[in-house]
């Protein structure tokens, strides 16, 4: 019997141990909730998380979620006699896309979340006929593209209410570079007899392989001014005003096997003469100048018009193209603009062979080429003192050879000839000046060159490597295959991307490269694993092959050195 109070005695003592622990074990568990538990596209929610660990890890909630304003609080709780603290911290999430989303589990200090789900429903998409407060549209140019093409997206925001803040905002589809083009366009226009100011984003899209493309809808996320009689009536609410465009998508097209190479589809290509002359005169210019409208390219996309082909007839001297990007209506629309010199040799007839462009019609499905005729000039001859330019004599005598004497200059008996002694001794006093100076920079130059010019030229080069290097990884990490084949260029100091894999001397860069023009001309390849491999080929920038050396001609020195 003495035993029994004894045994009750402890199960009393456990018990009270455990109710006294479940409080601050309750408390020290991090968990996170949603509010609102659903929402529709373009509503955003709130996560919170309750924790004593610390901060959470976002990072995470970036591939279905916009991320948005973020805040804390604390909270201080008594709980037997002891103090427990606890931090709320909240994020504001805008879904990307409509239907059943994963919160995934985020890391907090050593524990971890429960993973959320989100039910986003497709809801009402305002739109003109709806009469909305606020709507947004997405204008796409060609739904059925092809591998680079240059996709014209026009974005436009339709607002009743006078805005204090807002956000507009097109995500980048997966499999295809975007970027925004130019400034908003801001009007006023009258739909359904409701007055709306409207803003207008234009956008670049560009597929990067054949396949559907899914564009996501528009985003915008604002609020609202408000007035003196909505916030006397409390007709305002909390002033915020949401907007989203449906989603479009896209069916890119594969490079065709039978497209012209360089491959540039266009929806249209028209190339004019604006100054078109029909006479010359032998050695002076004739200027020409070519014009073309390409619809449907940009200026990475488009190559420089060809210079024309005079033979031997005379020269001709091309001066860089100059280039004007504009939108017609929602496509993309270039106008390039390049002019020609045009020097003949001699008298009589000069043909100027016209321009051609070899381009792929996106609209109907077939190669076209846009011509210009050509140009038949009447070449009359060099004006009088104006010798026309001729042709290099590598017979004649060059200086120092034993060349002939000149015949003297008669001089009639009996004529005083005055020696112009003051001019002989400027002359000579001005050569002695010039030998001198002469004499003076040679040692001062290789002194020079033998102390310092190694640490400059080293010095230059390393700080013009290190800067485009760093150009070339943050267009790698973040921008399209456009820039980085501009960025390569620019290193390499030419024109286009076979030139660049010519100067290449690492196999794995120029392998690289090679399947990189693949993947954008004929939609082979995965981009994310392309970026990848690039990254990786090119993380310590270009490995160029050495220059060549210069060829020994068998020529003495324009200027020997002197010994001494």
């Amino acid at each position: 019997m003495i035993g029994v109070p004894h045994r009750t005695f402890q199960v009393t003592v456990l018990l009270a141990m455990l109710l006294a622990w479940l409080p601050s074990a309750a408390l020290a568990q991090t968990r996170a909730w949603l509010d609102p538990a659903s929402t529709t596209l373009g509503e955003p929610v709130t996560l919170q998380v309750e924790t004593d660990q610390g901060s959470p890890d976002y990072a995470p909630l970036n591939a279905d979620f916009v991320l948005g304003a973020r805040g804390s609080s604390r909270q201080v709780q008594w709980s037997n006699g002891s103090m427990q603290q606890r931090n709320v911290y909240s994020v504001t999430l805008t879904p990307r896309r409509s239907g059943t989303l994963l919160v995934p589990s985020l890391q907090v200090g050593s524990q971890r979340t429960e993973p959320l789900q989100l039910q986003v429903g497709t809801g009402t998409v305002a739109n003109a006929q709806s009469n909305a407060a606020a709507f947004v549209e997405t204008e796409v140019d060609d739904a059925q593209p092809y591998v680079q093409q240059s996709v014209g997206v026009v974005v436009r925001l339709y607002f009743a209410s006078q805005l204090a803040s807002g956000e507009l905002v097109l995500d980048t589809p997966e499999g295809a570079s975007l970027q925004r083009v130019g400034e908003d366009r801001t009007d006023v226009r009258q739909v359904n007899g409701r007055r709306y100011n409207v803003v207008e984003r234009r956008f670049l899209l560009i597929p990067e392989r054949s396949g559907p493309l899914r564009l996501p809808g528009a985003r915008f996320n604002g609020r609202t001014a408000g007035g003196f009689f909505d916030d006397f009536f409390g007709a305002g609410g909390d002033g915020r005003m949401n907007a989203v465009s449906p989603e479009r998508t896209l069916q890119v097209r594969a490079q065709p096997a039978q497209a012209p190479q360089p491959w540039l589809p266009l929806h249209g290509l028209q190339l004019r003469y604006t100054t078109a002359p029909d006479s010359a005169r032998a050695g002076e210019a004739a200027t020409v100048v070519v014009e073309a409208v390409a619809n449907g390219a940009t200026r990475a996309q488009f190559t420089d018009l060809p210079v024309p082909d005079v033979g031997d007839a005379g020269q001709v001297f091309a001066e860089p193209a100059q280039y004007d990007e504009t939108f017609s209506g929602s496509t993309p629309r270039l106008k390039i603009t390049r002019r020609y010199s045009i020097v003949p040799r001699q008298a009589g007839t000069l043909v100027v062979p016209g321009p051609k462009v070899t381009w792929w019609n996106v609209d109907s499905g077939n190669a076209e080429q846009a011509t210009l005729p050509d140009l038949t000039l009447t070449v009359a001859a060099g004006r009088s003192g104006t010798p026309a330019p001729q042709p290099l004599d590598t017979q004649a005598a060059l200086p120092g050879d034993d060349a002939p004497p000149a015949a003297p200059t008669a001089v009639p008996l009996g004529t005083a000839v005055a020696r112009p002694w003051p001019w002989i001794a400027a002359a000579v006093g001005l050569a002695v000046l010039w030998l001198l100076t002469l004499a003076w920079g040679w040692r001062r130059g290789r002194r020079a060159a033998s102390a310092g010019a190694p640490i400059i030229a080293g010095t230059i080069h390393s700080g013009a490597s290190r800067g485009s290097v760093a150009e070339l990884r943050r267009a790698l990490d973040g921008e399209g295959f456009d820039q980085v084949q501009a960025q390569l260029c620019a290193m390499a100091g030419v024109e286009r991307l076979e030139q660049v894999i010519e100067r290449l001397a690492d196999p794995a860069q120029r392998q690289v490269l090679l399947d990189l023009q693949a993947a954008r001309w004929g939609g082979q390849g995965e981009a994310s694993v392309l970026r990848a491999r690039l990254r990786e080929c090119f993380r310590d920038g270009p490995h160029w092959s050495a220059p060549q050396k210069a060829v020994d001609t068998g020529l003495a020195p324009l200027y020997p050195t002197q010994r001494p």
